[in-house]
């Protein structure tokens, strides 16, 4: 939209640790996102919807606007984004309360789009924010961060506390500046290798067969 730069850039003058950018992100980078996503993949749950440029095009791969939550603490994003989304749920609040609130009955969600700025971010807020969020997400779903940074803006020890893998879906080289993209999941489960018990001393054990020699 013509005017979400000049939107964008006034929020970030005010709060730019919060906003994180003085632009909404381009064409190329909402395309990589959404990538994965399908109108199947269930309820969303965006976290810094902005001016909605993500939105937009989650609407374009299927997803119904009744199945998203856009969860935006900027209040100026917060009009826009209820004019243009009129049939999602907006809500205004902090996304490092997610563990605090109950957005969902159950954990439903097929994946969680984040545009929140997490390398300004206190490792604790974040360790809220992807715990929280992962709370609500299903068995398989997803969460994927965008970065301006050369690597996964969430650092090795949340991904081993929260016991996530984090893995490059691909760069954005076309965005300005240019954006990577990275998909959080969860880690498998290990199983251990349970060991029959040793045979008890008094049991007797029958001698195993032997073969014939020819």
């Amino acid at each position: 939209m013509p005017n979400d730069f000049l939107s964008f850039f006034l929020s970030w003058l005010s709060a730019p640790r919060r906003v994180g950018a003085i632009a909404p992100s381009g064409a190329a980078l909402a395309d990589l996102i959404t990538r994965e996503i399908t109108a199947s993949t269930g309820p969303i749950l965006e976290l810094g919807p902005g001016t909605g440029a993500f939105t937009y095009k989650l609407l374009k791969r299927g997803v119904r606007q009744q199945d998203l939550t856009l969860i935006e603490y900027g209040s100026d994003f917060m009009k826009l984004l209820q004019i243009r989304f009129p049939n999602a749920r907006v809500l205004w609040m902090d996304a490092g309360r997610l563990t605090t609130e109950r957005l969902y009955d159950g954990a439903p969600v097929g994946a969680v789009v984040s545009g929140l700025p997490l390398l300004n971010m206190s490792t604790r807020k974040v360790v809220s924010i992807i715990g929280g969020a992962f709370s609500y997400v299903r068995p398989g779903g997803a969460f994927y961060q965008f970065t301006y940074g050369m690597s996964c803006p969430v650092p090795r020890p949340v991904l081993d506390r929260l016991g996530l893998r984090a893995t490059l879906v691909d760069r954005a080289i076309l965005n300005v500046p240019p954006a990577a993209v990275y998909k959080l999941t969860r880690r498998p489960q290990m199983k251990l290798a349970t060991r029959s018990p040793a045979p008890d001393a008094s049991t007797p054990v029958e001698p195993e067969p032997t073969l014939s020699q020819a």
